[in-house]
């Protein structure tokens, strides 16, 4: 065994496998040709060894890193050439790549990171193009007679550092069929919306069973309508992220590529009568992890588990890509803030649901409606605002005609998304008390994004102050499930808090008040309903820490003022009204 540098040569042929599938015999026979014919006589030419053949792939090593390179380049050229009675999908296509790095030489064979990177940089050439490490492109400048494209710094499997990588594709000309080199990525990264933007890559089957390509797929364009009924997300169609299925992706090269600022990836793993399913979400530009998450379930009905595996990704990636976009705009210069960037600004003092904070919101919401009068998601979160200051911070009316007059305008602008829907809906309910119209607006939201967590969740809150104790669990329950780390989980537990009262299981209304803590201790009617629960068990310690905190948060706090304020009904103010009392807060 001994040590030596050398450029080593790794390519294989672009979908192999497919063009076995279709003509076996036909596909070898070619390939046969193909390296007897033209891939051998270059590696010779060039002074290079043929190390060994794998099924479609192949390696070789080199004693100058400028040969390897060239015969590269000599057979991308001439292999522009061949096949062209063929159509496009049926002819052999090659991939290369080429490192330059230590190996380990032991009999005919080699081994080493410097040989695994030159298989990693193959995996990463496009159709008919050539990658080459860093170090490559540093000894072959200005020797090789192409032009090579910086593609960056690529996260490679199985190595450590990332690996400065530069690519090239090599085209035939339109009339000549002359070889032109283009650099790979040439035109430079597509420029992204004005919005943010998501791929969704195709999953991979890691089943190791061929059979289950169709469930994985299937569960990825699923993924991809339910994310494009997102109004605020600009999302990639399947045509364009599907040309990425059966390579090895780097996240930050694809969202250069397809001009997006988020990367979604998974795998799916069948056994049995199992399926597990892992989902994360990338940053492209930093490679970055915003969120990551793994289900299993129970593949009774394959149909079932891929829509619910699929409503609940689509549920938990939109409130992680609000925040991962709230983290951006924070980082934005506030001179260059525009109607989008000011909404983003304007949330985290709206859901922490405290009058005081959602004050400070509204100016950055009025702002962005001064750019854009029409932006329906600005008047969402405004009206919802003005609820939270109307309904918690002493009842002003201009904040009742605020929330009104905002809520028909997210719900007359945005009649196609869910959450300006939601959020009209949902002021409707409580402010003017119109529950008619807020449970149409509920319905149509559900209408247009059945996966909407937002919906179920502020639904619930309506629907239990409306008295239908079933539904508003159902509904809570379910906006739970759907997105179980969402900032909004205090009202979901909130109405599950108030339905179990209302069905006298008043222990499991106790934990859900509770929960409701968990979930937002700054919010007064979380500790309000801690209070009801524990003096309705005969807790009067705990009912009474409870009433202490909540006027704290809410000095002003009446039973009576809190219900007309909400117009709760009779079948569940009176009961908790009671219970209140008891537990000494201000009638």
């Amino acid at each position: 065994m001994q040590r030596r540098l050398a450029a080593i040569l790794a390519a294989d042929v672009v979908g192999y496998s497919r063009l076995m599938g279709a003509d076996e015999r036909g596909t070898l026979e070619r390939l046969k040709s193909l390296r007897k014919d033209l891939v051998q006589p270059n590696i010779t030419a060039r002074k290079g060894r043929t190390v060994k053949l794998m099924g479609d792939g192949l390696l070789a090593e080199f004693p100058s890193v400028v040969e390897a390179v060239q015969c590269a380049v000599d057979i991308q050229e001439k292999m522009i050439g061949r096949e062209t009675d063929l159509p496009d999908e049926q002819r052999l296509r090659l991939r290369i790549g080429v490192n330059l790095g230590d190996i380990i030489v032991e009999g005919t064979d080699i081994y080493g990171d410097g040989v695994n990177v030159a298989a990693r940089l193959e995996a990463l050439a496009e159709p008919g193009g050539i990658c080459v490490s860093g170090t490559v492109f540093d000894h072959v400048r200005g020797k090789v007679a192409v032009e090579f494209a910086d593609l960056g710094e690529q996260k490679v499997k199985n190595i450590d550092q990332p690996v400065r990588v530069y690519g090239l594709v090599l085209d035939g000309g339109a009339d000549t069929g002359e070889a032109t080199a283009t650099p790979a990525a040439a035109t430079g990264p597509l420029k992204q919306p004005d919005k943010p933007s998501i791929a969704v890559l195709p999953f991979t089957n890691m089943s190791g069973d061929p059979e289950q390509d169709y469930f994985a797929d299937g569960m990825v364009e699923d993924i991809i309508t339910g994310l494009a009924r997102i109004k605020w997300l600009f999302v990639i169609a399947r045509n364009s992220t599907f040309t990425y299925k059966d390579k090895a992706v780097d996240v930050k090269r694809a969202g250069r590529e397809l001009g997006v600022r988020y990367i979604l990836e998974g795998s799916v793993r069948k056994a049995s009568n199992h399926v597990r399913v892992t989902g994360q979400l990338i940053e492209a530009e930093t490679g970055s992890h915003v969120w990551a998450e793994r289900y299993e379930r129970s593949l009774d009905d394959v149909f079932a588990i891929q829509d619910e595996l699929t409503m609940s990704v689509v549920a938990v990636l939109e409130p992680s890509l609000r925040q991962a976009e709230i983290e951006r705009v924070k980082r934005k210069r506030p001179d260059n803030l525009d109607a989008y960037d000011l909404v983003l600004r304007a949330l985290p003092h709206i859901y922490p649901a405290m009058p005081e904070n959602a004050a400070k919101g509204l100016p950055l919401l009025e702002q962005a409606l001064e750019i854009e009068p029409d932006y329906a998601l600005a008047h969402g979160f405004a009206a919802w605002g003005h609820e939270i200051v109307y309904a918690r911070g002493g009842g002003r009316e201009e904040n009742r005609v605020g929330a009104i007059r905002h809520a028909h305008a997210a719900i007359g602008h945005g009649r196609d998304d869910a959450i300006e829907l939601s959020l009209g809906g949902f002021s409707l309910g409580l402010v003017a008390h119109d529950r008619k119209a807020a449970r149409q607006a509920f319905e149509a939201a559900l209408a247009v994004s059945p996966s909407c967590a937002l919906t179920y969740n502020l639904g619930s809150v309506v629907t239990v102050f409306d008295g239908d104790a079933d539904q508003a669990i159902e509904w809570a329950e379910r906006a739970l499930r759907l997105s179980p780390v969402d900032p909004m989980n205090f009202a979901p537990w909130l109405s599950i808090t108030y339905g179990r009262f209302m069905r006298g299981d008043f222990e499991a209304a106790a934990e859900a008040a509770g929960k409701t803590v968990q979930s937002n201790p700054y919010f007064s009617a979380a500790y309000m309903l801690l209070a009801g629960t524990h003096a309705k068990l005969g807790r009067h310690d705990a009912a009474t820490a409870a009433v202490t905190r909540v006027l704290e948060l809410e000095p002003g706090f009446t039973i009576s003022g809190y219900f007309a304020s909400f117009d709760i009904d009779p079948s569940l103010a009176g009961p908790f009204g009671d219970a209140l009392t008891e537990a000494g807060l201000p009638a």
